[in-house]
């Protein structure tokens, strides 16, 4: 808690800052030297402050190209006094975006680390390898850091496995999320090791989706150290994840005791496990994991998961068989029942989403988005009660119309017969697949299938009496339950990511999708009760009702999305940028140039629950795009382009330039056109490249050479550097055919100040001051200047 304490109060630490640069690493050094101080004389303690610099390309957000200069690593190395061959590495990152104190990402998890290191190094029993505690000092500037050490630094070479801690909430559990890649003994060390286990393959396959905009360190190790790992993150609370209220205090002591007693417990184990010095042996396969209500893992290998799930659906499939071939003369009428049961299932589940996503445009296209953000039970009220009572209409009209006269007994039993059918058709796919996620339709198979057969003879003779139900609910516990479990860890992750998924993505219909399908699936197999009941017209009632009371509620705007509430904030996330920004012509003579504030909500609402509040947004012009140039001529900082619609720029003075970009020409052939550029400005620069008509991008001195296009097809780099470092030199090479009268590329550059006395206008700070309370709004200046040559 101490460590924590004193991290955050350094304040936001953005790269580049004196604050990241100086203050937390010299915080840093102090704590380890008096750790060291006080080890006992069964470890060596090794410090080592590396600055790297370097490049690379990566496809996140659509796809761009990293440079950094003179970044911060704080690497220190724990081991036997005579030396390790090997290594587990465990990382953290001390930076934050600008404006916000990053408590929980990442300072939670260095100060863990540090609490880790000091126990380990006043321990008396040695260790069999060394551990690397890596504090890096640049992974909110896309991982540039963790490239840095993995692809440099000396140590690297030694590392056999990694645990990266980071965070998508504030507190609460830390959730494996990504494990290997393969490397199956590392998921079996966690699961031996962790005494407060929280893990999920579902989670992981949902993350490595990219279904959520974001990244960890996790994939530069994996990707350009070839190193297995295991990925960890707090996911509680995300609606304050990278906002200003992510403060110290609002971590709880037990969070950060239970990610201390998970982390230690798996380090000492790596540390003294066989099997990390002869890693290769054992990286063949991968694991399906899952936690039972967090109070234990069960981990197989996928193979063994694979060969359960084809055994189960055979089953399935032989016991469904036999109900068709019983008696043989009716197997052809037998058959066409569980058909057309097995199609209506289907039809009421492809209804059923139609219907509620249709309420949710609605609910979106009369600007009522996001009404559920603070108050979650409103998605439920609306789309899930929408969901619910669109399938049991659905099978009340088919069994009063295409089921008149009927044997409710017959149909009760054939109902459940086309779930078991849809479960094990969907287990055999998703296992050809090779999803791991899997196991889930093998629960839904196994129980109920089991659940039937020890009440076939109770239901057969008896139809659905009180034993029957009780049975029939006691078989289905177990994957009701973990189903239960499951929604509500994905429901935590997912909600308050769609407050920062950008305003292109409409987040009610995301969100409604995800309540159908966890409708569908925890309705699955009550179908067939509304067949065996008299009526559901109670239900049916009952559930419009609230829907539409729900609804009507939303439509009046009763429920605001956002919260300011001091004990439980929600805020809404706008960004606004104080830009100028100059258009030069072949000759580097300006032919326009303009500024203003920029401004960008981060969810599907845009600005306009703002307006009210600073009425002068009103008069802004919609951001228009300049067609010649790259990025619609608009300082992305990252390129999200594609994630934000409806812009606006609000008309202010234009900037002092303090660090104005130098740019020079060193070279020029006929046919093959070389470059070279030399840019100096503040420690964070956007690079916009986009070759004119004739001309492409061939090489460039970045990356591996290979230019990387983002979405859309122009190329953009991210820059950012420490203290002292060089200015940004690099070349491009382009082909082009010998007419380009008009230029063959079109360059810009966009410098961002998030720190110092440049980082906001007075205008800006005038603007900033009037937003309201349940906003987070950060802004900065950034000057943008356009080149042809």
């Amino acid at each position: 808690r101490g460590y924590l304490d004193n991290i955050t109060a350094i304040g936001p630490r953005t790269v580049g800052s004196p604050e990241n640069e100086v203050l937390a690493v010299n915080y840093l050094l102090e704590q380890i030297r008096e750790i060291e101080r006080e080890s006992t004389d069964a470890h060596k303690i090794s410090v080592d402050i590396q600055r790297p610099t370097g490049s690379f390309s990566i496809d996140f957000l659509g796809g761009f190209t990293s440079y950094y200069a003179n970044i911060t690593n704080v690497v220190v190395k724990l081991e036997p006094r005579n030396g390790a061959e090997h290594a587990v590495l465990s990382n953290c990152h001390f930076d934050s975006v600008p404006n916000t104190p990053g408590a929980s990402d990442d300072a939670v998890s260095c100060a863990v680390m540090l609490e880790i290191l000091n126990t380990l190094s006043k321990s008396s029993e040695s260790l069999q390898h060394a551990v690397i505690f890596l504090f890096n000092g640049a992974e909110e500037n896309i991982l540039q850091a963790s490239h840095g050490f993995i692809t440099q630094h000396e140590w690297a070479k030694s590392i056999r496995a990694f645990i990266n801690l980071e965070a998508a909430g504030v507190g609460g559990k830390e959730l494996v999320f990504q494990t290997g890649p393969e490397n199956p003994w590392l998921v079996q060390a966690y699961v031996v090791a962790a005494k407060h286990p929280f893990a999920s393959v579902v989670a992981q396959e949902i993350f490595q989706s990219g279904i959520i905009p974001a990244d960890t360190d996790f994939r530069i190790y994996r990707d350009f150290g070839n190193v297995p790992g295991i990925d960890l993150a707090f996911i509680e609370n995300g609606y304050i994840y990278h906002t200003k209220y992510d403060t110290s205090d609002r971590i709880l002591t037990d969070s950060i005791q239970r990610a201390g007693d998970n982390i230690l417990a798996v380090l000492k184990y790596l540390a003294t496990s066989e099997k990390l010095a002869k890693s290769f042996e054992y990286r063949h396969g991968n694991v399906v994991f899952f936690d039972i209500l967090g109070l234990f893992v069960l981990a197989y290998p996928a193979r063994v998961g694979t060969i359960m799930n084809y055994i189960t659906s055979a089953i399935a499939f032989f016991y469904l068989s036999k109900k068709v071939l019983q008696p043989k003369s009716r197997a052809v009428h037998n058959l066409k029942k569980l058909l057309t049961a097995f199609s209506l299932t289907l039809t009421s589940w492809v209804c059923t989403l139609v219907a509620v996503l249709m309420v949710a445009m609605f609910v979106s296209f009369i600007g009522r988005a996001l009404s559920w953000y603070t108050h979650f039970y409103v998605s439920v009220s609306l789309y899930g009660t929408a969901a619910a009572a669109k399938l049991i209409l659905v099978h009340m009209l088919a069994k009063k119309f295409f089921y008149k006269n009927v044997n409710e007994q017959f149909l009760g039993d054939v109902f459940f017969d086309a779930s078991l059918m849809i479960w094990s058709i969907v287990l055999a796919v998703m296992t050809q697949m090779g999803l791991c996620s899997a196991f889930i339709c093998a629960l839904w198979v196994a129980f109920p299938l089991l659940t039937k057969l020890m009440i076939h003879k109770e239901f057969s003779q008896k139809g659905a009496t009180i034993k029957f139900i009780m049975m029939y609910m006691l078989g289905m516990f177990v994957p009701y339950l973990y189903m239960l479990y499951l929604s509500w860890t994905v429901f935590e992750m997912f909600t308050p990511v769609m407050g920062r998924s950008g305003s292109e993505i409409p987040p009610d219909m995301v969100l409604a999708g995800f309540i159908v399908i966890f409708t569908v699936i925890l309705s699955s197999y009550f179908i067939n009760f509304i067949y065996l009941v008299k009526s559901t017209k109670t239900t049916l009632v009952t559930l419009t009702t609230v829907f539409v009371v729900t609804l009507i509620l939303v439509c009046s705007g009763i429920f605001f999305p956002y919260s300011s509430d001091a004990a439980n904030p929600k805020p809404k996330r706008v960004f606004l940028q104080h830009t100028s920004r100059r258009f030069h012509d072949l000759d580097g003579n300006v032919v326009k140039s303009d500024s203003g504030i920029w401004i960008n909500g981060f969810d599907y609402n845009g600005i306009s629950h703002i307006t009210p509040h600073v009425p002068e947004i009103n008069d802004t012009i919609r951001t228009p795009c300049e067609e010649q140039a790259p990025f619609c001529g608009l300082p992305w900082i990252l390129p999200v382009h594609f994630m934000f619609r409806f812009q606006r720029m609000f008309r202010a003075a234009g900037l002092h330039r303090r660090k104005p970009a130098a740019v020079a020409v060193f070279h020029t052939i006929r046919i093959l056109i070389a470059k070279v550029y030399l840019f100096e400005g503040p420690s964070h620069m956007s690079l916009y490249v986009r070759p004119r008509a004739g001309s492409a991008l061939s090489r460039w001195s970045l990356g591996d050479g290979v230019p990387v296009a983002s979405l859309g097809g122009d190329y953009f780099v991210f820059y950012s550097r420490g203290l002292r470092a060089a200015p940004w030199h690099f070349w491009v090479e382009l082909t082009a055919s010998e007419k380009h009268s008009d230029g063959i590329v079109s360059l810009a550059i966009a410098a961002h100040y998030f720190f110092g006395e440049d980082q906001k206008s007075p205008q800006l700070y005038a603007l900033l001051e009037r937003f309201p309370n349940w906003t987070f709004s950060s802004g900065w200046s950034c000057t943008y200047d356009l080149f042809v040559f």
